[in-house]
């Protein structure tokens, strides 16, 4: 019998290390590219929430034969007009949709005005004013909500002056959240004295059944302001407060509805 090389057995000991290890290193790499992830768990969650509201109604205030205050030469109802059309366009470039109540100088009565608005079934409201006050030192910007919006028993109290005008609607916390968003917008872009926001009645927020606010954006009868407004520039840095502050509003809705993705560790 030959007896075989020692030299040849150490080879084949050789051979068979490297053909075992390529197969265990083979055997790996398959695991690996078949095997499920696990390491993470995702949560299957809802589609984002749909835009807190699909319409911007913009109201010039007065318009027609109702122009509004007229002091030092210049007419009310042009400056809301104008400062109206900057904010539709600033708010159409940011996407959304907006519906201005008056688009030229024409009469639109308070009830129509909170008709369109009411028309509009996802929307919010702002009506653009400038004050007057009987003392010439009166100055600033301020913002106006409703406190409650008009129900129907309150309509009936209003024409019966011997029942107590009472409402059992909520506070309109959300024509208050509108409203400080855009007084604070308003103030930051355009520097003028901050009069803060105020509750009031006013019929055509009132009777507005979403999100309504009533700007005044100066008083007439301020030299200081009548400066400032007859400046386009002025009145271009007052749209984009009213715009900057609706868009502060819609995001914070929006952080309020979206729900956070989560990663969980499995198990």
């Amino acid at each position: 019998m030959f007896r075989r090389n020692p030299r040849v057995r150490t080879s084949e000991r050789s051979l068979l290390a490297w053909v075992g290890l390529f197969l265990m290193a083979g055997s790996f790499v398959w695991l690996q590219l078949t095997a499920v992830p696990r390491s993470l768990t995702r949560l299957e969650l809802p589609p984002p929430p749909a835009a807190p509201f699909a319409v911007v109604v913009i109201d010039p205030g007065h318009g027609g034969q109702d122009s509004g205050t007229t002091k030092t030469g210049l007419m009310e109802k042009e400056l809301t007009l104008d400062v109206a059309h900057r904010v539709e366009r600033l708010l159409q470039e940011r996407g959304l949709v907006t519906l201005l109540t008056r688009t030229d100088d024409r009469y639109v009565s308070l009830q129509d005005r909170a008709t369109i608005a009411n028309s509009q079934p996802e929307s919010v409201f702002v009506s653009i004013h400038f004050d007057e006050a009987g003392r010439s030192a009166a100055t600033g910007i301020e913002t106006y909500y409703a406190a409650h919006p008009i129900s129907v028993p309150e309509r009936v109290a209003s024409w019966l002056p011997f029942l107590q005008r009472t409402s059992s609607e909520p506070p309109n916390l959300e024509s208050q959240s509108l409203a400080n968003f855009v007084q604070e917008s308003l103030v930051a872009h355009t520097q003028a004295t901050n009069r803060g926001t105020r509750p009031q009645q006013f019929f055509v927020i009132a009777n507005v059944h979403h999100p309504a606010v009533l700007v005044e954006g100066g008083f007439l009868t301020s030299k200081d302001d009548v400066i400032k407004l007859a400046n386009a520039d002025y009145r271009e840095q007052m749209a984009a407060g009213i715009a900057q502050g609706i868009l502060q509003y819609r995001d914070t809705l929006l952080e309020k509805r979206t729900p956070l993705a989560v990663d969980l560790p499995s198990r």
